[in-house]
C-alpha cells in the first residue's frame, strides 16, 4: 500500500515541477514565453487581484456551548488538511506551484486560485510558464486521451477507473487507479484524527455519530454511511462538510470528486423560516413542465433547509469564486432514499449581496426596477436553486444509468442551470400558492442582477457557463430587454415566466435522454457573452465593482468583532 501511495504522490509532485504543460504542443503549451510576455502577465496581476474584495468570516460564537467552542479549532484543523489534498488534485504541492511566480502579487493570486490559472478568466494562465491547464487537472495523466481512457475503463477496470475516489496513473504502460485514502494518507489520517477528537467533545449524539463515521469515510472512501448520518442530524448547532464532494475540477470526464471542507454554525432562527418547504417537493415535482417520464422519480421528503454562518472554507470550496449555498449529498442513491440537505451560507451570501450585487444592480438594472431588489429575494433565489437540485431526474429514461454518467463533463454545468431555472419555477409556483410573501417581480429582477454577478465568473466555472447559457436563452425569449440608450435591463414578468418553463423543459429533456451531443451543441451555441453584455460587464470592472470575495478566516478570526 505504501508503494502505491508513493507512486501516485510522485506523479503529482513531478507533474507540478515540470510547469504543467498541456498535452498538445499544437496549442503552443510546450513553448516558453519570452520576457515581454512575462512582463505583460505580471502587469495584469493587480487588476486581477482587484476583482476580489476581502471579507472576514466571523460568527456569533456565544450561541455555542463551551465544548462546541473547543470543537471549532479541531474542525478547522481538519479542514486545512483538505486544503493540502486539493492543491495536489488541482495543480500540485502548494510550495512547488508558488515557485512558478516571481512576485508577491502572482503568489497571492495563485493562492486564491489554487494554481496559476485564473478561474475568473476561463482558466487562462496568469503565470506564462504554467502553460494551459490540463482538463483533467491532476486526476489523470496530463497527456491522456479519451480513447485511451475508454479502452481501459472496461470490464473489471470500469468501476475503479471511473470511481469518484481514485486517481488515474500509468504503470508499465497501463492505466491504473489508486484510491484516494491511500494516495492522500499523510493528510487523510490526521484529518480523521481531528474529527474523532471533535466527536469526543460533541454533546449532540447525531453530530458525534456523523463525525465518527466521516472520519472512517476519509480512511476508506466509503461515504454513504456518513452521508446518511449527516442527513439524520437535526439538532446540531455546529456542522462540518468535509471530503471529496464536487466534480467540477475534473473537466475531462466529470468523474473525479475533489476535496473540500466547510465549518459552519447553524442560525436556528433563520432555519425555522425555511423548514416548511421540504414537504412541498413531491407536488412541485409533479408540476414540472415536462412529460411524465421526465418527472417519474420521487424526491426524498426528508430533505431539510437550514441557514448557517460559515467560519471556514477549504479546498474546492475556497478556490476562486466562493459558494454561498450547498446542496448535499451528491450520491444519487442517498438522494432518492433520503433527499438532501440545503445549507444557505447567510454571512457569505450577505457579503456578496452588499458588496457586489447591489452595486451591479445600480449600473445594469432599469432605474424603476431597482426597488425590486432585496436580500430576502436573493436569499430565496439562492435557496430554491439548491432545493431544485432535488427535483427532475437523476437516472436516464432508457434505464442505462445516471444522468451524471451519461453527460460526463457536461453534467455539472447543465445541473447548475437546471437548479437555477427550476429554482425560479419553484418560486413562481409557491408564489401562486401564496406560500411566499415576496412580490414575484422582486425574485425575477433580483435573479437578473444575480445573473450579471455570476456570468463574470467566466466559462471555466460550471455556474458561470450555466448562467451565460440561461441569460442568452431568456434574452432571446424576451424575458428581459436591454435599453440601448441607458445600457440597463428590464424584466418582462409574463415573458420571464414563459421562458422559465421553456428552458426547464429543454434541460430536463436533455438530462432524461442523457443527450451528451445535444448538451454540447446547446452550450456551444448559448454559453457565449454577446458584445453588448461584454461591454456592460466591462463597465462594471471600470467602476471597480469586485467580481467575488476572498476570505480572512481561521480560528483566530471566528469570534472577532
Amino acid at each position: 500500500m505504501r508503494m502505491i501511495r508513493v507512486l501516485f504522490l510522485t506523479a503529482l509532485v513531478f507533474g507540478c515541477d515540470r510547469g504543467r504543460p498541456a498535452a498538445s504542443s499544437a496549442d503552443g503549451a510546450g513553448s516558453r514565453p519570452d520576457s515581454g510576455a512575462r512582463t505583460a502577465a505580471v502587469e495584469t496581476i493587480p487588476r486581477k487581484l482587484a476583482r476580489y474584495t476581502p471579507v472576514r468570516l466571523t460568527a456569533d460564537v456565544s450561541r455555542l456551548s463551551p465544548k462546541e467552542q473547543e470543537m471549532v479549532p479541531l474542525l478547522i484543523a481538519a479542514a486545512r488538511l483538505m486544503d493540502s489534498v486539493y492543491w495536489l488534485e488541482s495543480s500540485g504541492p502548494r510550495d512547488s506551484v508558488l515557485k512558478l511566480a516571481a512576485d508577491s502579487g502572482s503568489r497571492r493570486l495563485i493562492d486564491i486560485n489554487y494554481g496559476p490559472w485564473d478561474r475568473l478568466d476561463g482558466d487562462a494562465p496568469f503565470v506564462p510558464e504554467a502553460g494551459a491547464k490540463p482538463k483533467g487537472a491532476n486526476f489523470y495523466p496530463h497527456d491522456i486521451t479519451t480513447a485511451e481512457f475508454e479502452a481501459a475503463a472496461t470490464g473489471p477496470n470500469t468501476d475503479s477507473l471511473k470511481s469518484q475516489y481514485t486517481l488515474v496513473r500509468r504503470e508499465n504502460g497501463k492505466l491504473v487507479a489508486g484510491a484516494y485514502h491511500v494516495a492522500f494518507e499523510p493528510w487523510i489520517k490526521p484529518a480523521a484524527a481531528k474529527l474523532r477528537s471533535a466527536a469526543a467533545l460533541a454533546e449532540d449524539p447525531g453530530l458525534r455519530k456523523y463525525l465518527e463515521l466521516r472520519a472512517t469515510a476519509l480512511e476508506t472512501d466509503d461515504y454513504q454511511p456518513s452521508d446518511f448520518a449527516w442527513l439524520a442530524m437535526k439538532n446540531n448547532t455546529l456542522d462540518v462538510v468535509i471530503g471529496p464532494i464536487e466534480s467540477y475540477e475534473d473537466g475531462l470526464f466529470g468523474y473525479k470528486a475533489a476535496h473540500e471542507a466547510y465549518v459552519l454554525i447553524k442560525d436556528k432562527v433563520w432555519s425555522k423560516r425555511l423548514a416548511r418547504y421540504a414537504s412541498l417537493l413531491p407536488s412541485l415535482q409533479q408540476a414540472l413542465p415536462v412529460k411524465d417520464e421526465y418527472k417519474r422519480e420521487k424526491p426524498g421528503t426528508d430533505s431539510d433547509l437550514n441557514a448557517y454562518d460559515a467560519v471556514f472554507y477549504a479546498g474546492q470550496a475556497n478556490a476562486g469564486a466562493k459558494t454561498i449555498a450547498i446542496n448535499l449529498p451528491n450520491d444519487e442513491q442517498v438522494q432518492l432514499k433520503k433527499g438532501t440537505r440545503r445549507l444557505q451560507l447567510k454571512n457569505a451570501m450577505k457579503a456578496k449581496f452588499d458588496k457586489i450585487l447591489m452595486p451591479i444592480a445600480d449600473e445594469l438594472v432599469a432605474a424603476d426596477q431597482r426597488g425590486n431588489i432585496s436580500f430576502d429575494a436573493f436569499f430565496e433565489d439562492v435557496m430554491f436553486h439548491e432545493v431544485a437540485h432535488g427535483l427532475g431526474i437523476k437516472n436516464t429514461i432508457d434505464g442505462e444509468g445516471t444522468v451524471r454518467a451519461a453527460l460526463k463533463e457536461r453534467a455539472s454545468a447543465l445541473e447548475e442551470e437546471k437548479a437555477d431555472v427550476l429554482g425560479l419555477f419553484m418560486v413562481t409556483q409557491l408564489n401562486d400558492r401564496h406560500e411566499l410573501s415576496e412580490n414575484l417581480l422582486d425574485n425575477y429582477v433580483t435573479f437578473l442582477a444575480g445573473l450579471f454577478r455570476s456570468v463574470r465568473f467566466g466559462a471555466a466555472d460550471a455556474h458561470g457557463r450555466a448562467n451565460m447559457s440561461e441569460f442568452n436563452f431568456l434574452l432571446d425569449h424576451g424575458a428581459f430587454v436591454r435599453d440601448s440608450v441607458t445600457g440597463t435591463y428590464r424584466v418582462d414578468l409574463v415573458k420571464m415566466r414563459a421562458g422559465i418553463n421553456d428552458l426547464a423543459a429543454l434541460i430536463l429533456t436533455y438530462q432524461g435522454n442523457g443527450d451528451y451531443a445535444g448538451v454540447g451543441s446547446f452550450y456551444d451555441a448559448g454559453a457565449k457573452i454577446n458584445p453588448a453584455l461584454q461591454a456592460d460587464l466591462s463597465r462594471l470592472s471600470s467602476k471597480g465593482i469586485p467580481v467575488d470575495i476572498v476570505f480572512e478566516q481561521g480560528a483566530d478570526v471566528v469570534g472577532s468583532k
